[in-house]
């Protein structure tokens, strides 16, 4: 008989040699496939893709997990913290719902009033007399300040007269541009209010054009201390070709009636000696600006008599039983057309009618306005509405009142004192009462952009800007008319039955 014992070792060693030959075979396979893949470039692919296989379909199954999920960690559209800022299709639904709205509007307007549209009206807001011309007998007169200027600075620069003589006769001058034309049109009956503001106005900017003209050419005088005593160009600072083929003109070469009559002309506050200029004048470019002007002229005009003076005309009866609620209710009916002929105005003013005068005499620098309505401060909204008056307050007032040691506080308060009276003469002297709406509107603009700047930021600052635009002119406008209805119509019967 045979001893178990016998058996151990070699069950042992079949197990091994079981383990050992699967092994073997194993490498044996391997070692003979590699042997062949050396050999053998279809062997090498095949082997390849049997090492690959695994890793590939781990990936697969990954991609179907992936298929399958349907959540991933990201923030909602409107969310503040979503990086998304494409929101066009909600501007255009705004577009489109303003102009449904207005639509509905306009045609409620036509329903209740027919058309009212009447360009013979137009005429007479100019003119009382076709006979009689007195706002454009102003403009001519105008010419004489002008002269006065140019003649003083000639003198100025041959040495002629001293410094504080013409600082005498400019003082002269440019107190007379203001005052004259406000007599004329006090004491004048025959001057409408339309036409004795559009005097106004241009007399408002031929002084803020004068003023520049004094300082620069007194600058020029204190920089070059300029002896010469003729008109010739200086030969301390020869003329040279500029970019765009014109030349330079140098201290006192710039006293011309050419220089002066195109500084008159362009479109800007602050003098120059030599403007930047364009190579030549685009016809279609100015043709599409003209085009602009006449077309949103005469919307302007027919949104007023269409719109705006139906809302007034109801007005008054609430202003003059102070009753609340329906003034309310007519501030808010009168603030759409309002808003919209402002919008209107600036775009026809700044855009087409400026870009016109500026490409007929070539004027090379059109930064007429900037991006305001992006302001998220008053201030922001003030310094980039009107580019042409903020560069003439930022250099002829506010920078020089800092320079002799003004706080900046007390340099903007007086810069929106200066604005809130021009903006209550252009206003109250063709009207023909003092109300001071306009200045105490301006002046409120301080304590306002303290507001704004100190507790809204970002959009609900942009907001307040847009909703101060949108309220506080019809609440002017409700003012102005109310008064001036009351000292002029009052006692009319036909007026008086038409409201």
């Amino acid at each position: 008989m045979i001893d178990k014992d016998d058996f151990r070792p070699i069950t042992r060693n079949r197990r091994r040699a079981t383990i050992t030959n699967a092994k073997s075979e194993t490498v044996k396979l391997r070692n003979g496939a590699t042997a062949a893949a050396a050999s053998d470039p279809k062997a090498r692919e095949s082997l390849t893709k049997n090492l690959q296989s695994p890793l590939t379909e781990d990936k697969r199954k990954c991609g179907l997990y992936d298929k399958m999920s349907c959540h991933k960690l990201q923030e909602s559209m409107l969310s503040s913290a979503s990086s998304f800022k494409n929101y066009r299709g909600i501007l255009n639904w705004c577009v489109v719902m303003l102009v449904l709205s207005n639509a509905r509007l306009f045609l409620e307007n036509l329903l209740r009033y027919g058309i009212l549209v009447d360009p013979i009206q137009v005429v007479s807001l100019f003119l009382k007399d076709p006979y009689s011309w007195p706002a454009a007998c102003l403009l001519i007169v105008s010419n004489v300040f002008i002269l006065v200027a140019l003649y003083t600075e000639r003198k100025l620069a041959m040495g002629l007269i001293s410094e504080k003589v013409g600082l005498l006769i400019y003082i002269f001058n440019l107190t007379v541009v203001l005052c004259f034309p406000m007599v004329v049109v006090l004491k004048l009956p025959s001057i409408t209010p339309v036409g004795g503001a559009f005097a106004l106005g241009i007399y408002t900017i031929l002084f803020l054009k004068l003023y520049s003209y004094k300082d620069v050419n007194r600058w020029c005088r204190e920089k070059t201390q300029a002896k010469a005593r003729s008109l010739s160009r200086s030969l301390s600072c020869p003329s040279t070709a500029s970019s765009g083929m014109h030349l330079q003109v140098s201290y006192p070469g710039n006293l011309s009636l050419r220089d002066m009559y195109y500084f008159v002309f362009a479109p800007t506050l602050c003098y120059e000696l030599n403007f930047p200029r364009s190579e030549s004048i685009r016809m279609g470019f100015l043709f599409r600006r003209l085009f602009e002007m006449f077309l949103l002229t005469q919307l302007l005009v027919g949104l007023t008599q269409q719109w705006m003076v139906p809302i007034i005309r109801s007005s008054m009866k609430p202003l003059q039983e102070m009753d609340y609620s329906r003034m309310t209710e007519r501030l808010l009916r009168l603030a759409v057309p309002n808003h919209l002929l402002w919008l209107i105005f600036f775009y026809s003013f700044f855009h087409s009618s400026m870009n016109f005068v500026a490409e007929l005499l070539r004027f090379g620098d059109r930064e007429f306005y900037r991006d305001w309505w992006n302001s998220e401060t008053i201030t922001y909204f003030w310094q980039n509405w009107n580019i042409p008056v903020h560069k003439w307050c930022l250099r002829h007032f506010y920078k020089p009142l800092m320079r002799r040691g003004a706080g900046k506080l007390l340099s903007q308060s007086a810069v929106f004192f200066a604005s809130a009276f021009f903006h209550e003469y252009l206003v109250s002297v063709p009207l023909r009462m003092f109300r001071l709406w306009a200045f105490m509107g301006m002046m409120a603009q301080l304590p306002l952009a303290w507001f704004v700047a100190r507790f809204l930021r970002g959009n609900y600052g942009n907001a307040a800007v847009w909703l101060s635009l949108i309220i506080g002119q019809p609440i002017a406008v409700l003012m102005y008319v109310h008064d001036y209805y009351v000292t002029h119509n009052q006692d009319d019967p036909t007026v008086t039955e038409a409201l």
